[in-house]
């Protein structure tokens, strides 16, 4: 088992498991969604951003893309961008297309698209590629201390 289906266990968190051949390259949260026959708005992206305080995780629908101004004034900072893929990886711990948002190296802020609380669970990354687990966002707000704001456009 992966590190994020471990600190679902160790947490006592109800998730279920999603299990898909992964062959793609990119767009991973549109694959996923395709392979599993879900909803693109109900997969949700984990996404790695930085700025001058540090690191900062949103959680959006694989359907559209994270507002980095939206993101910096839920997380209370000033100014964010995208984080290189390969410091993603060295910073989480996890591989691109597979970075679940429990269990990284360190606890970042995290905040969660508000649009996951249309829906009963939200599916996200289990820990690797071709691994999704689902919940409802309220144990994702919970389990990550996240903040809920409307991030996504």
């Amino acid at each position: 088992m992966t590190p994020a289906i471990l600190f679902l266990e160790k947490h006592k968190a109800a998730f279920t498991l999603y299990q898909y051949e992964c062959t793609a390259q990119d767009d991973f949260g549109a694959h996923a969604a395709e392979q599993l026959g879900v909803p693109l708005t109900r997969v949700f992206k984990t996404l790695l951003t930085e700025g001058e305080q540090g690191a900062v995780v949103a959680l959006v629908p694989s359907s559209g893309k994270v507002n980095l101004k939206r993101l910096a004034k839920a997380a209370g900072v000033k100014k964010l961008e995208m984080m290189p893929p390969q410091k993603a990886e060295r910073l989480t711990g996890f591989k691109v297309g597979g970075i679940s948002p429990f269990a990284q190296k360190k606890r970042l802020t995290t905040v969660l698209d508000a649009s996951a609380s249309d829906h009963d669970t939200v599916l996200v990354s289990g820990g690797k590629r071709g691994l999704s687990v689902g919940l409802p966002a309220q144990d994702i707000e919970r389990l990550l201390q996240a903040v809920i704001a409307p991030i996504a456009e």
